[in-house]
């Protein structure tokens, strides 16, 4: 089993989220690319997988308003289009980081 990765801090600034991981590594997301990859039941289909949410219903200035930890596993986001349902476990956000050592990693 991997170690789970914990957040040290997560800030949401206008249409961006910084993490900074406990490992220090630095996680910067676009707030509306994060909003588009909302995991819960209302944006993925639970038993296909298959995405549900119409990316033209999420505004272009999207913003994460407020994050709140759930558990030691996840955080959950309030987006400026009132939307809140979705929980993002570390493990995906980590894996969405989309920086240089990030990407070249996924190659």
């Amino acid at each position: 089993m991997t170690e789970l990765i914990k957040p040290k801090d997560i800030q949401t600034n206008n249409s961006v989220v910084v993490i900074n991981w406990e490992d220090g590594h630095k996680s910067i997301y676009g707030a509306r690319d994060l909003r588009l990859r909302c995991p819960c039941a209302q944006c993925i289909d639970e038993w296909t997988g298959e995405a549900r949410l119409d990316q033209n219903t999420v505004p272009t200035q999207v913003e994460a308003v407020e994050h709140m930890l759930v558990g030691n596993y996840a955080v959950q986001f309030l987006w400026s289009d009132v939307h809140y349902t979705g929980i993002y476990t570390f493990q995906v956000l980590r894996a969405l980081c989309m920086c240089e050592l990030c990407s070249s990693a996924c190659q």
